[in-house]
């Protein structure tokens, strides 16, 4: 059975290498809130759709404090690609064999193309700037999320 994170509880540690293959610890954002969210896969067209509706809204979310961070199994490089191709604004990190995924509960069953599988669930988290999560969303819809969650958050 998956993990499922709620609002209250403490943050999983992340500790990833973005785009650009350096470090990112959440931990070392504490102070600020953070908004993580999990992207199946670069270059796909729902993934290409959030994460160039995160950028588009980034000013917004970055005046009312939050810093961004997206996450996929993609290797660096291959973020690195696709966060040029789209003009990706925010961090992009790293998660071969979707560990962290999993430990944010944002790993299990799916459905792709009509085909059940098991593999990176499309969610996001609000972490507060003491690392507490304000908000656990599992399977979240990539062309309106955005929108939503701005709401949610006045922002």
């Amino acid at each position: 059975m998956s993990i499922v994170l709620r609002p209250g509880d403490q943050a999983p540690e992340l500790e990833l290498e973005n785009q650009d293959e350096q470090l990112v610890r959440l931990a070392s954002l504490r102070g600020h809130p953070v908004i993580v969210y999990f992207f199946p896969e670069a270059f796909s067209p729902g993934c290409t759709t959030e994460v160039c509706d995160f950028r588009d809204n980034k000013a917004a979310l970055a005046e009312a404090g939050y810093v961004l961070l997206g996450v996929s199994a993609d290797p660096p490089s291959r973020l690195r690609e696709f966060r040029a191709a789209n003009a990706v604004n925010h961090d992009l990190l790293s998660d071969p064999g979707c560990m962290t995924a999993r430990r944010w509960g944002a790993w299990g069953p799916k459905t792709v193309n009509g085909q059940a599988t098991t593999g990176p669930l499309r969610s996001t988290f609000i972490v507060d700037a003491e690392g507490v999560l304000q908000s656990a969303q599992y399977h979240v819809d990539a062309a309106s999320h955005v929108r939503e969650l701005r709401m949610q958050l006045g922002a």
